[in-house]
């Protein structure tokens, strides 16, 4: 339940930080409301995963699915360079997280 609670509120931070991209673009009331329910629901079912699993691992594998996944959307949706460079890094985030799980 705790790792599904993350793994949700990473989703939601994820759309959380593509509204503020799109809120740059247009500045609609439907994205300022996503933007809104994305850091809020994020943030719920962070406190949620929280309530098992320890904070300093929850917090970096929240960040990082956050991370890697905005930099994954803007990529996909809006133009963002999709170098070697960047793709790797992304990489190493995504390792860095996973590492946290297995060492904690």
């Amino acid at each position: 339940m705790a790792w599904g609670c993350l793994i949700i509120a990473g989703l939601f931070e994820m759309t959380g930080v593509a509204m503020i991209s799109k809120w740059h673009r247009d500045k609609s009331m439907l994205t300022l409301i996503l933007l809104i329910a994305g850091f809020g629901l994020s943030f719920v079912f962070l406190a949620l995963a929280m309530e098992t699993l320890p904070m300093g691992m929850t917090y970096a594998i929240w960040t990082g699915i956050g991370t890697a996944g905005g930099a994954i959307l803007g990529m996909m949706w809006y133009g963002e360079p999709k170098d070697w460079l960047r793709i790797s890094c992304i990489g190493l985030i995504i390792v860095s997280a996973a590492g946290l799980k297995l060492f904690s």
